[in-house]
């Protein structure tokens, strides 16, 4: 372990001692789960389990945190004072916790750690993962040509949401952290002091780069940028190598504002002085100059824009496992924040890539693999089910571009709408936004795939008494209107959905017509979707 994280560690343990209630354990041999009081009992008992057991107490007191919706839905509703922005205090807060786990940006920067600071509201988890690839790939030699012995460097990528395990958010060197040490760097004791998920997984993935010596990482805002939780963790600009905006569009509008140059305000928050800033172009003119305007402002070296012209006329990376034709570009910026990296970090890059005057056609096979090998639950991903007959297709896109995106590339993949003889399925659903619209998307812009089948279902795997069916009525309903040919079928779990997926399939089977499906419209689906068939955690 480098001398930096020891201290950080030693740092660490101290400050444990002088809390109440510890945030971290940060004992590397194994994990050790406390069973602490609650608000209702003063008893504590100390237990040793395995890391299986400690992996799933882990987890149990992880669900009983505060949820990013219920954070979220804090601005679905005016304060209670006007003076007051909610979103301004949350950099203080995270700080504080930062201060409280026995960090701060500063002892980060000093440990050696460097990162690129990623937002964007379109592919900004992609983008992330071809990074953190990038990196691996470039930086796979810990030696160089002259002989001289070189500090190996480790890369960390740290992504949200998960889509079947917690695991998937933090990554080292290309492997989510083992269910042991997860258990051993997340250990809970209750939610009464605890921040809220989101930024409690943000502090583990903290102590987990400092614990595991990560030198190199990627580092994805969940919501916005200038007050998301990253911001704080990421707050000394020595941290920062590179900052990232992905495609802007609209969303989370309560936090961020109704029009992507108020969106593009809060992503914008990423830029840190005396450090480029890379973007591809935004859809608007005055969302464009809010990004110049505040890379002005954050004192940014510079602004770098990849031009549509410039991506396409690149012949781009064939085979990738991050698949669809809207990659091409997250795969170009991530290409330019990766040599950006590389290049103040120390590293070499060889022939006109590594000059001023480098072109994405230049890039090194080191990158190309990178891109290649780059993957990411639920985005692109195909499983296979030759048993039945079925092909899945999985992806959480959850927005109007990016649906329509999936749609496009669900009809370049499978012929669908094409007379090619598979029956196609839909499964479909949005539980926190407006469907209505996000379903158009999909089914009614140019390119868009057709389906014989549409399935409706809550996100839940397992059917319970009392749930609500209202959403997934009313897109059965808009089905009907927008595509009267398809077959439609409600249901209140995930696991009932699947089966019903199945038993068309198994029609389709007898007739020697293969089965493709799309399931889309929110992460929260895809991963029960992907369980059910069998994709459970590794």
């Amino acid at each position: 372990m480098p001398v930096g994280a020891r201290v950080l560690n030693r740092r660490f343990v101290q400050q444990q001692k002088k809390l109440i209630v510890p945030v971290f354990i940060a004992r590397l041999a194994h994990a050790v789960v406390r069973t602490m009081a609650t608000s209702n009992s003063t008893a504590t008992t100390t237990t040793d389990p395995g890391p299986g057991d400690a992996y799933a107490l882990a987890l149990e007191r992880l669900a009983q945190l505060q949820s990013n919706r219920a954070v979220t839905s804090l601005f679905d509703r005016p304060p209670s004072d006007p003076s007051v922005d909610p979103n301004a205090l949350a950099v203080p807060e995270m700080l504080a916790w930062l201060r409280r786990a026995g960090y701060t940006p500063q002892s980060l920067a000093a440990s050696g750690l460097r990162c690129v600071h990623v937002a964007g509201t379109k592919g900004k988890g992609s983008v992330s993962a071809f990074v953190a690839s990038i990196l691996q790939q470039s930086l796979a030699q810990p030696g160089g040509g002259d002989g001289r012995r070189r500090r190996r460097r480790v890369v960390g990528l740290y992504t949200s949401p998960h889509v079947v395990s917690v695991r998937e958010r933090l990554v080292i060197d290309g492997a989510p952290l083992p269910p042991a040490v997860f258990a051993r760097d997340a250990e809970l004791a209750g939610p009464a002091t605890k921040p809220f998920y989101f930024r409690f997984l943000t502090l583990v993935a903290a102590h987990a780069f400092a614990a595991e010596g990560v030198t190199d990482a990627v580092v994805e805002c969940g919501i916005g940028g200038e007050h998301d939780a990253t911001a704080a963790l990421l707050a000394d600009p020595a941290l920062v190598t590179a900052a990232v905006v992905t495609q802007l569009g609209v969303d989370h509008v309560a936090m961020l504002g109704d029009a992507v140059d108020k969106i593009a305000w809060h992503k914008a928050g990423v830029f840190k002085p005396g450090r480029k800033g890379f973007t591809v172009r935004p859809p608007t003119e005055a969302a464009a100059e809010v990004l110049r305007a505040r890379a002005r402002e954050k004192g940014a070296e510079a602004l770098v824009v990849l031009g549509d012209d410039e991506v396409e006329a690149w012949e781009g990376v064939d085979g990738a496992r991050l698949r669809g034709p809207f990659q091409k570009k997250n795969m170009a910026l991530a290409a330019a924040a990766a040599r950006e990296h590389l290049l103040r970090t120390g590293a070499a890059l060889d022939g006109r890539f590594g000059t001023d005057g480098w072109a994405l056609a230049d890039m090194p096979e080191a990158f190309r693999r990178g891109l290649r090998e780059a993957s990411l639950r639920a985005r692109g991903e195909v499983v296979a089910d030759d048993d039945a007959g079925i092909e899945w297709h999985v992806d959480g896109a959850h927005t109007d571009d990016s649906l329509a995106g999936v749609g496009r590339w669900f009809r370049d993949r499978t012929g669908a709408g094409d007379g090619d003889g598979a029956v196609t399925v839909l499964l479909f659903n949005q539980q926190d936004r407006n469907p209505g619209p996000l379903l158009r998307a999909l089914l009614a812009s140019p390119g868009a795939p057709s389906f014989d089948h549409a399935v409706f279902a809550r996100n839940e795997e397992a059917s319970a008494a009392g749930g609500d069916l209202s959403v997934q009525r009313a897109l059965a309903d808009a089905m009907k209107a927008i595509r009267p040919e398809a077959q439609t079928a409600v249901y209140d779990a995930v696991r009932p959905a699947v089966e019903h997926v199945r038993r068309i399939a198994a029609r389709a089977k007898q007739d020697r017509r293969p089965c493709k499906v799309l399931v889309t419209g929110s992460f929260h689906l895809a991963g029960p979707v992907l369980k059910a068939i069998g994709q459970e955690e590794p």
